[in-house]
């Protein structure tokens, strides 16, 4: 029983220097893992930025079509309105009979 007694810190002791390398071991190489995810990271990063001048240039794009097929839409709106329009200007009796009416009544 003695022997375990002496025996026992010496075995806990040898566990604990091969707990301690193993730890050390797994952080060194967590290190190389970060180091590798941070190069990919910056590698996505330089791709992502040259893209951007790409999506700036599209959004610019969308945007002059945008303004045209508004421009376009107006033009066709105003067309269509004096078409209708011009129907009604035509010469009406009731109508110049009712505005009449309301000028005699504001008297």
């Amino acid at each position: 029983m003695e022997a375990l007694v002496a025996a026992l810190p010496t075995i806990i002791d040898i566990l604990l220097v091969v707990l301690l390398v193993v730890g050390i071991i797994l952080v060194i190489k967590c290190i190389g893992i970060i180091d590798k995810a941070s190069e990919l990271i910056d590698d996505i990063e330089d791709k992502v930025s040259s893209l951007n001048t790409l999506f700036n240039a599209i959004d610019v794009i969308n945007s002059k079509v945008a303004y045209v097929g508004d421009w376009l839409g107006n033009i066709l709106e105003k067309v269509i309105s004096r078409l209708f329009d011009r129907k009604k200007d035509e010469y009406d009796e009731e109508d110049e009979l009712k505005e009449i009416i309301r000028k005699e009544r504001r008297k």
